[in-house]
């Protein structure tokens, strides 16, 4: 699966272009993704920032090994070349995906990326059967919560009961 956004950087330049793809969560640019997705909500969480003895443990508590095919997948976004965002798909049921793991570097928030993102998601749940996707939140991660209402996210009633989950979406697929 290869989805592409054009987008505008909104410095005059030429279109940059999104490439969003399943990638492992054990290569080298799926773990530093990973590991400043981490750094950021654990540091946005504690209100400092987190330290890399940290963000090793937070990577060992949450493996991310249901990140595979066939009940997962985790992405990875280029923006150009470079390596710039990332997401998780994981089946919870036959007719039930969750989004987890989305990450946008900040310096290129607003270029589109959180929406490639959502596009290949969402794609991959529909191939796996899914006919909703659902996520947790947190109430300060204000941003990913506009972008999930944005593209039609409703806030639901919780569906689990993670430690952080403070607000839950869900989609309709179908």
């Amino acid at each position: 699966m290869n989805t592409n956004s054009d987008v505008q950087t909104g410095t005059g330049t030429a279109p940059s272009r999104w490439t969003v793809v399943p990638e492992s969560f054990t290569t080298a640019d799926a773990i530093a993704l990973r590991r400043d997705y981490f750094a950021e909500v654990a540091g946005r969480y504690w209100e400092r920032e987190a330290t890399e003895a940290e963000i090793d443990q937070g990577l060992a508590e949450d493996p991310a090994t249901d990140l595979l095919p066939p009940t997962g997948e985790f992405f990875v976004g280029r923006y150009g070349d470079s390596p710039a965002a990332c997401a998780g798909i994981r089946r919870l049921d036959d007719r039930t995906a969750e989004l987890t793991r989305v990450y946008v570097r900040p310096a290129l928030r607003g270029t589109g990326g959180g929406a490639a993102l959502l596009a290949a998601v969402e794609d991959a749940a529909r191939g796996m059967g899914a006919e909703r996707i659902r996520l947790d939140t947190r109430s300060d991660l204000v941003e990913a919560r506009a972008l999930y209402t944005r593209h039609g996210y409703a806030e639901i009633p919780a569906y689990n009961s993670g430690p952080y989950a403070q607000h839950w979406f869900e989609k309709k697929l179908v």
